[in-house]
């Protein structure tokens, strides 16, 4: 082979080499500033559900990566939508893609309580109860808690009766724990083993008649 085709054929494996360290670059720029892609807000049977599960706050930050702070806000103030209200106090109250404020972080869960959220009754109630964010207010917490237990939520009306067990509350509400805690219905066999041990505690505290009044249907 002559000195001009090797050269020539140097050149161009010179000129290949580079054509692909320059895609391969540009693909890795590219990658570097690719923008995630845009992540749609929860309906609010969908939000409610992680509230449950107490994996709102990881969703948000962990897998959203706070994507969407601007939009739960904008819910939460203008169009006032009590799960995004929850959603907004809890991230104020804990720092998340925000800035910590209790103050209004627990102004918020009031908020939401107050248009009846089941589950921000119940953590309010939890709040008072154990004197998390707020100081001990045993009233406060069986006003939270009972408003809670007669939503249906099983971990306001477990700790509704605990509570009253504990000597908190008055007759009237025992009756009512009783009540609802009767006429839950869950397949979790540890809840439901709770739940029995819970109403033989208040049906020992209650007169028979209380207990038989106690036992029927909700709305009856």
């Amino acid at each position: 082979m002559s000195l001009y085709s090797r050269c020539a054929a140097a050149l161009k494996a010179i000129a290949t080499a580079s054509v692909v360290l320059f895609l391969f670059s540009g693909a890795a720029i590219a990658r570097q500033f690719e923008v995630p892609e845009a992540v749609q807000l929860y309906t609010d049977d969908k939000l409610v559900e992680m509230i449950r599960l107490n994996t709102h706050l990881k969703q948000v930050r962990d897998v959203d990566n706070c994507q969407l702070y601007q939009d739960i806000k904008a819910q939460a103030e203008v169009e006032r939508r009590p799960a995004y209200q929850f959603l907004y106090g809890d991230m104020l109250a804990y720092a998340v893609c925000y800035e910590r404020n209790v103050e209004l972080g627990v102004t918020y869960m009031q908020e939401a309580a107050a248009q009846g959220l089941p589950e921000a009754l119940e953590q309010l109630g939890r709040y008072y109860h154990v004197g998390q964010l707020v100081q001990v207010d045993m009233r406060r917490a069986i006003l939270y808690l009972r408003e809670a237990a007669s939503l249906g939520n099983l971990p306001a009306q477990k700790r509704f009766a605990r509570i009253l067990l504990e000597g908190h509350g008055s007759a009237l509400d025992m009756e009512a724990a009783y009540h609802y805690l009767h006429n839950t219905v869950t397949a979790n066999t540890t809840e439901h083993r709770q739940i029995r041990s819970l109403l033989n505690a208040l049906a020992e505290k209650l007169p028979p008649r209380i207990v038989a009044r106690a036992q029927q249907p909700l709305n009856a």
